[in-house]
């Protein structure tokens, strides 16, 4: 099966991306705002660890609601090497090609595995376009991958967001960076997502 056709391989390069620039964050960075805007980076980064806890479990059987959407303390041994771990953890799971034909309990709704698959994609590659934004490391992004997230994105994730976890869409200029343009389909402000290093 090639990357075109597998949408985990998809996901687990976004999650892979998030992970470069998680690795990054100061501490000192943790209260600092972000285009989440009721999250703080130290919110964000406890949500993405309970990502990759939640992608794992529904690959599994489970519900996403099972799961915390936002961790409140800390991991033992820090934040990133719990998201490290939950993103072996993700692989681990999402491993059996049966998964993409399962049904999966996404919080959108029931649906297949490649769906719930593809969806998380956007999540990872749009959170890691909201820690680099927020911590100014946009540097390290991936504007060629982010510009294929966000063909799909565009398919996939409709303008009525009702029960996607995304804001409506914000217009950003059509010449705009990859990260930019995704950030604003996925709802985020052109003002927040379009600052430079």
């Amino acid at each position: 099966m090639t990357t075109a056709e597998d949408p985990r391989q998809t996901m687990i390069r976004a999650a892979e991306l998030a992970g470069r620039v998680l690795e990054t964050v100061p501490t000192t960075a943790h209260q600092d705002p972000t285009p989440c805007t009721e999250w703080t980076v130290g919110d964000l980064i406890g949500h993405l660890v309970a990502v990759t806890r939640r992608v794992a479990h529904i690959a599994r059987g489970g519900y996403p609601f099972e799961l915390p959407t936002l961790l409140d303390a800390e991991p033992d041994g820090g934040f990133t090497a719990a998201y490290l771990s939950g993103v072996d953890g993700v692989r681990a799971a999402w491993a059996d090609d049966a998964v993409l034909t399962a049904t999966v309990h996404h919080p959108a709704g029931d649906m297949p595995g490649a769906a719930g698959a593809t969806v998380y994609s956007q999540e990872f590659a749009t959170h890691a376009v909201d820690l680099a934004v927020a911590t100014g490391r946009e540097d390290l992004l991936d504007e060629e991958f982010l510009a294929v997230v966000l063909e799909t994105a565009r398919r996939v994730v409709p303008a009525d967001r009702d029960g996607f976890p995304f804001g409506p869409p914000v217009e950003v200029p059509d010449d705009a960076p990859a990260h930019v343009r995704l950030s604003g389909w996925l709802g985020r402000e052109p003002r927040v997502a379009s600052r430079q290093v």
